[in-house]
């Protein structure tokens, strides 16, 4: 499963980071860094729960996140 990373920066200086492909993978950062990692973290969370609730036949052998 590849999933890409979208960024941007708001004007307080904030980082958002979202993964369109995933509904709700939205999340806030005080860096860039940080807002990849948050949304990776709750992607994660994301992938695990469709996989409890038989979402995903199979669980991956790979997920990769891409930043954009």
């Amino acid at each position: 499963m590849e999933f890409r990373i979208e960024t941007v920066q708001e004007a307080d200086g904030r980082w958002i980071a979202e993964i369109q492909a995933l509904p709700g993978v939205l999340a806030y950062g005080e860096s860039k860094g940080r807002a990849i990692s948050r949304a990776t973290a709750l992607a994660l969370q994301v992938i695990a729960d469709q996989i409890e609730h038989g979402e995903i036949d199979v669980a991956p052998d790979r997920v990769v996140f891409l930043a954009a």
